[in-house]
């Protein structure tokens, strides 16, 4: 008898199961779908490289740039010494340290426009001639430089009898001597003999013909200004125009052929190398999933853009390379951004690579760095460039 009832019973419930199929189907099975890419833009990069133990992304970043701009002209990849231009920085951040007595951050961070203007004053050597590197080192390790230099230049901006204190630029490049190596004034690339002043005229590269577009609120558009952030210690100028331009700016630059040197925040927990995606989720309680399947992201305005920097959520810790654009299977486009940490992580095809929606981008980035000439004429004509 129990037999009979539960059979009739369990019946009952397929028949209402079967009448109900529809609306049971799109409550309870998930749609969720795991990232497929496609590539749209693939500008031509190099390989990628590790910063090691250092806060020396800019130059990392700002040399891969510089290498795809080399590539672009003359079609040949020359790897480019970061660490020539970081010694070089780390110089003229002693003099800046020491003019200011003592007043300002003194650290390894730095931006693309230190690299142009490291290049414009000191040249521009390939990695064969100064690596950086010394003994049997094959990674960077800068945990000692800073502390030793800024030691040295606070003994000098505390000293009183100045003029009898020992010279603080001989310190600094000892220091620099023994953790960089030697810079050599003439080196041999392909079979022939350089300065790094005739090097960078080899290849062709004119450091005026870069600048570096942001978008606040807090200037008026349509100017340059000083952006006021730590790791700005040259005071270098930014032009600002708006949001929806500086991502039509990005894509323009990338359908011509042109790559970007990026400058972002990837504090964020969706940002992220192993998975190879930087998304902005409109409901935080998707984070850990977006890092793998679609998900609906955050409308992001100028004024929340604005309110993430004032708020320090977004600063600017980290530069990376822009060198393509992909697209996922709904058609949404993502930035294909070269990073510095090695070529790590877990999705295929993607090491050392991340791909950055244009969410993460509107809400992120601090600014990025383009060649004038790729400008379209309409900024060209706002800024008289």
């Amino acid at each position: 008898m129990k037999k009979t009832i539960l059979s009739i019973a369990f019946f009952a419930i397929a028949i209402s199961l079967f009448a109900q199929e529809d609306s049971f189907v799109k409550v309870n099975i998930p749609n969720d779908e795991k990232y497929n890419f496609t590539p749209i833009i693939d500008i031509e990069a190099s390989a990628v490289k590790s910063q090691g133990n250092t806060g020396t992304c800019w130059s990392f970043s700002a040399s891969s740039f510089l290498e795809s701009e080399i590539y672009r002209n003359s079609g040949e990849l020359i790897d480019i010494s970061e660490m020539y231009t970081v010694r070089n920085t780390y110089t003229a951040k002693a003099w800046n340290y020491v003019m200011r007595q003592g007043k300002i951050q003194f650290s390894e961070g730095g931006l693309a426009h230190d690299v142009m203007n490291s290049i414009q004053k000191n040249g521009l050597v390939p990695d064969s001639a100064y690596s950086g590197l010394q003994g049997e080192a094959t990674k960077h390790n800068h945990a000692q430089i800073v502390p030793e230099l800024q030691k040295v230049l606070d003994a000098y901006i505390k000293n009183d009898k100045k003029s009898e204190y020992p010279n603080w630029r001989i310190a600094v490049d000892s220091i620099l001597d023994v953790h960089l190596g030697k810079v050599s004034e003439n080196f041999m690339y392909n079979d022939t003999f350089y300065t790094p002043t005739s090097f960078l005229e080899m290849t062709k590269v004119n450091a005026s013909d870069y600048i570096t577009l942001t978008s606040f609120i807090h200037q008026p558009y349509y100017t340059k200004f000083v952006l006021n952030i730590p790791d700005n210690f040259s005071n270098g100028t930014f032009y600002n125009i708006k949001l929806e331009q500086l991502v039509s700016e990005v894509d323009n630059a990338l359908k011509k052929g042109y790559s970007l040197a990026l400058d972002c925040d990837v504090s964020e927990k969706t940002f992220s190398q192993k998975f190879g995606v930087a998304i902005i989720p409109k409901n935080v309680d998707n984070n850990e999933k977006s890092l793998t399947y679609i998900v609906e992201e955050n409308d992001i305005t100028p004024e929340l853009r604005q309110q993430e920097f004032e708020n320090y959520n977004t600063t600017d810790d980290h530069l990376m390379h822009i060198v393509g654009l992909v697209k996922d299977q709904n058609d949404t486009e993502y930035y294909k951004v070269k990073n510095s940490w090695g070529s790590t992580g877990d999705r295929i095809g993607n090491r050392g690579y991340v791909y950055m929606s244009k969410a993460f981008f509107k809400l992120k980035t601090i600014s990025v760095m383009v060649h004038k000439d790729v400008l379209t004429e309409e900024l060209k004509q706002e800024f008289k460039i």
